[in-house]
């Protein structure tokens, strides 16, 4: 992933295509314009937790907050065992 990304745990994934590869299973990085809080394999069913988390952007499994101050942390940790859960139910997360 590179030098500036923190990441937790990896998956193997392989999609019908066969084609396949290996990533981090969730991890941040402190960008020079937000934090990027990546969850894989992005954060289409959580609506719910996002709504209740404060200020915040969205890609497609990049999360951008401007400041931690600007979000509640205990929602964001919600998130990220939300992300991992559903990550695991796709593809097994091992830790590392």
């Amino acid at each position: 992933m590179g030098a500036s990304i923190v990441g937790y745990g990896r998956y193997h994934y392989r999609y019908k295509s066969g084609r396949g590869g290996e990533f981090l299973a969730t991890g941040f990085s402190p960008r020079k314009m937000a934090l990027s809080i990546y969850i894989m394999p992005g954060y289409a069913d959580f609506g719910d937790i996002l709504s209740r988390l404060g200020k915040h952007k969205l890609g497609k499994s990049c999360l951008y907050l401007n400041k931690l101050a600007n979000i509640d942390t205990n929602v964001l940790s919600e998130l990220i065992r939300a992300g991992l859960e559903d990550l695991n139910r796709h593809w097994p997360v091992q830790p590392i």
